[in-house]
């Protein structure tokens, strides 16, 4: 579905284009109910718009410096721990947080890749072997890690894609987690953050290398 269609002139807010797909059965039914059962009608025009409203895609803006790396997601630091020689820290999106996943750093897809599993919550320490897809730059990874109720990741890049920092790199529908596993060269005197801050995807500085 294209990305402006008709209705979105009337929304105060941008979507990503597979929240009007999503939308379009509740908006549909309403349409059919609402002159025969106007509080169900209501309902789902309700719920048309909060798809729509979750699935808000505002514009960002990336800080400039050459060693700065930003938040891949809106929500609030839930991980941070070594694993072997890598950092690793956890975004966990929550239900009222924008869901658009941004690049941390600059560089070049080179895998995209999507693991089965199960769907614990995405705050579960559990939730590590939860549905994902990873998107490889070669000397970082991103992975975006469904939730309980999260079925739909959807990254918008593919191998050999170069990215800017802080452009956007796909969406997930309905709550998840995104983790940065960091450049080997970067360790936690590095970071600029702790378990429980709030970030902004594209804008908050997680973190800045020498």
């Amino acid at each position: 579905m294209a990305r402006n269609p008709p209705l979105a002139t009337v929304l105060p807010f941008d979507v990503v284009d597979e929240a009007w797909g999503l939308a379009l059965a509740p908006a549909l039914a309403a349409a059919v109910t609402l002159p025969f059962l106007p509080p169900v009608g209501i309902g789902l025009l309700a719920l048309a718009f909060g798809i729509l409203w979750f699935h808000r895609d505002p514009e960002r803006a990336a800080p400039d410096g050459d060693g700065v790396v930003v938040s891949p997601a809106d929500g609030t630091v839930s991980v941070v721990r070594e694993e072997g020689e890598r950092l690793r820290v956890g975004v966990f999106m929550n239900v009222t947080d924008v869901h658009v996943n941004r690049a941390p750093l600059a560089g070049e897809v080179r895998e995209v890749r999507h693991r089965p599993g199960a769907n614990r919550p995405a705050f579960d320490k559990e939730s590590d072997r939860n549905e994902q897809v990873a998107i490889d730059f070669g000397e970082y990874e991103l992975l975006v890690i469904a939730g309980w109720f999260a079925r739909r990741i959807h990254p918008s890049v593919e191998p050999g894609d170069a990215v800017d920092r802080g452009e956007r790199v796909g969406h997930v529908s309905f709550g998840s987690r995104a983790d940065v596993i960091f450049p080997a060269d970067v360790d936690e005197s590095d970071l600029l953050v702790s378990e429980g801050d709030a970030v902004r995807a594209g804008e908050t500085i997680i973190a800045e290398r020498e």
